[in-house]
């Protein structure tokens, strides 16, 4: 069977690191998330535990300010935990550096928040390219697979349009490309469809469904679309510091304000 050139560059990508596809490729143990306030000390995060296998879909719930954007920060190595043990894509969060962090979201996560935050003066297919130019690639071949990607979330025409010139959902698709295009194995999405009507909303996350099945992705994902939610693998609701399933009552206790 023929596969496209983004999904055989990824696959490739993706096999050349995996040591065990049957070990969590997301293990959180025992995480805290602690912050100095004027009123004292916020406490986000308190023994949070969390196990993704490879090739699920799951999102996270929970109220505004419970913590969510913050989780998906410290997996990502956009942000620390205080205490406890994070490891993603085979690689122990907490002992990066800097330098090292940055090199990890490269290869080894895609990144996409509710706003797309695509660079305005760079046409769509800039835009994707940069990941792959940022590694270190050239200038063609970062295009190239740039364009394949365009394609593969059918917006190969609109490849030197600017994200002024898209319409929101597209700008959204274009944000997916860029988030997929170097190979990564997990996908975090911050309220992907937030800024989206219902009916592009739900395109979105087809595409984003499809996308995960035919690339093998890990993907998190976390909205307040309980409908949205329900297509995912398990969802989770993250409430006074914890993580648990839908149906299962929360820990009380926790000093709890919006982060």
């Amino acid at each position: 069977m023929n596969q496209t050139i983004p999904a055989a560059a990824s696959q490739a990508s993706r096999s050349q690191r995996e040591p065990d596809a049957r070990a969590p490729l997301v293990c959180v143990k025992n995480l805290e998330k602690t912050y100095r306030t004027a009123r004292g000390t916020l406490t986000l995060f308190q023994e949070l535990n969390l196990e993704v296998s490879p090739g699920e879909l799951v999102a996270i719930v929970g109220q505004s300010g419970a913590g969510k954007s913050t989780l998906l920060h410290i997996l990502g190595a956009l942000d620390t935990a205080t205490a406890g043990t994070v490891h993603c894509a085979s690689t122990n969060v907490a002992s990066l550096g800097p330098r090292e962090a940055a090199a990890f979201r490269n290869r080894e996560i895609g990144y996409v928040w509710q706003f797309h935050y695509l660079l305005p003066e760079f046409t769509a297919l800039e835009n994707v390219a940069m990941p792959l130019l940022a590694r270190g690639q050239t200038r063609r071949e970062s295009l190239a697979v740039a364009s394949n990607w365009l394609r593969e979330v059918d917006l190969g025409d609109r490849s030197d349009h600017r994200p002024g010139e898209l319409s929101g959902g597209e700008q959204q698709r274009v944000a997916l490309a860029r988030a997929l295009v170097g190979g990564p194995r997990l996908l975090l999405a911050d309220e992907p469809t937030g800024d989206l009507d219902e009916t592009t909303a739900g395109r979105v996350f087809d595409l984003l469904e499809r996308l995960h099945a035919s690339h093998g992705l890990t993907s998190i994902v976390v909205t307040h679309n309980m409908e949205l939610a329900a297509r995912c693998t398990r969802t989770l609701r993250l409430e006074s510091g914890r993580l648990t399933g839908l149906g299962q009552p929360p820990r009380a206790g926790l000093n709890l304000e919006n982060a």
